[in-house]
């Protein structure tokens, strides 16, 4: 049961950072919204993991694709921890 429960945790966790990036990305199209405080205490939260993409994807025009890799990769990565957890829950 605890077990379960550890792994709704991390879904969750992933789930919640992806809202947040989703909602980071979105809010760049109004400006304003970014410079508000939790406009600013997102881009805290996102501009680090969003940056490191940012550096090796450059925007195809007007439009950057880095956040759509971003949010693929993050997904991947749940599933890896998440594969990574169930191993060890069934070594013990």
């Amino acid at each position: 049961m605890a077990f379960v429960s550890i792994l709704n945790i991390i879904s969750m966790a992933f789930s919640i950072y992806s809202f947040m990036l989703i909602i980071y990305i979105l809010m760049s199209w109004v400006p304003a919204a970014q410079e508000s405080s939790f406009g600013r205490l997102l881009g805290k939260l996102c501009e680090p993991y969003l940056g490191f993409f940012r550096k090796f994807i450059p925007p195809i025009g007007m439009i950057d694709i880095s956040p759509i890799v971003a949010i693929f990769l993050l997904n991947f990565i749940e599933r890896g921890v998440r594969i990574v957890v169930l191993n060890l829950y069934n070594m013990f």
